[in-house]
């Protein structure tokens, strides 16, 4: 009898996924910052085995990552620079666990904006000798899936002094297959360092009524990228066609107290 076992690998760059809850969902050394604090959460109900890593992604046009090994060019990674501990994570269900993560800034750095990306990986429990699953049909060849989850949030430092601008463009408003209407839209990122923000849809009748329509939170457009494309499904009210009318759409970092908006556009609806 032969027996595979094939691992499904699902690199996937999620904030919380399976059984795993992280806080925070990103890490940003900026300014005099050398320290940052994890916690990983188990919300689960059996004990969770993870290792930790770093990975290396570049974001596409279309807000997909892609593994990449070197750097393209005006990318620049981050973990050489940065320490964390530990490397591994045992959680039992309820259970918290404190990753602790160090910069070590280097005088050889060059000013600009590194990222990397934290990976933590799912390690099955392995099952004692005597327990694995017997096949009834011994003639048969047998394929067990083992899917490994994994999540990954991404780690920046930004060395010396860096700004960025984003300006929104191509704006436009049609129906998916499913009839919705949906908001495409293109960012335009400037400057020396990533962005990263709230996309809010308003739609504002002729009569100057005023309909929240649309909100996406943690949209990114990471160094060296200079534009993303990106589309949102509009919660359109009942009874409203958008052929009249505009749309005012803004994006704006993701602060509580007091966002910044980086650019805002008005669609006139015809």
């Amino acid at each position: 009898m032969l027996f595979f076992s094939v691992v499904v690998l699902l690199p996937q760059i999620s904030r919380a996924q399976g059984d795993l809850l992280i806080t925070p969902r990103r890490v940003v050394f900026e300014g005099s910052k050398q320290r940052e604090e994890i916690t990983l959460a188990n919300t689960g109900q059996d004990t969770a085995y993870y290792s930790i890593s770093f990975l290396q992604y570049r974001m596409t046009e279309d807000g997909n990552f892609k593994e990449v090994t070197e750097p393209e060019e005006g990318q620049m990674f981050a973990d050489s620079y940065i320490r964390f501990f530990p490397r591994s994570v045992e959680l039992a269900p309820g259970e918290s666990q404190v990753v602790r993560m160090q910069l070590r800034r280097m005088p050889n750095m060059v000013d600009g904006e590194y990222r990397s990306h934290l990976y933590f990986r799912a390690v099955p429990e392995e099952k004692p000798l005597g327990e694995e699953d017997i096949l009834t049909d011994s003639t048969a060849i047998g394929i067990r899936l083992t899917p490994i989850f994994g999540i990954s949030i991404p780690v920046i430092a930004r060395i010396g002094d860096l700004s960025s601008d984003v300006v929104l463009s191509d704006l436009n408003v049609q129906q998916n297959s499913q009839g919705a209407n949906v908001l495409n839209v293109v960012l335009n990122r400037e400057g020396t360092q990533s962005v990263y923000g709230d996309l809010k849809a308003e739609y504002i009748t002729p009569e100057g009524e005023k309909y929240d329509v649309g909100l996406v939170k943690g949209i990114a457009v990471y160094t060296p990228n200079l534009l993303r494309r990106f589309t949102m499904t509009l919660n359109t009210p009942v009874g409203i066609e958008l052929n009249k009318g505009k749309l005012l759409v803004r994006y704006s970092s993701s602060s509580e107290a007091k966002p910044q908006v980086y650019d805002e556009k008005e669609l006139v609806l015809k």
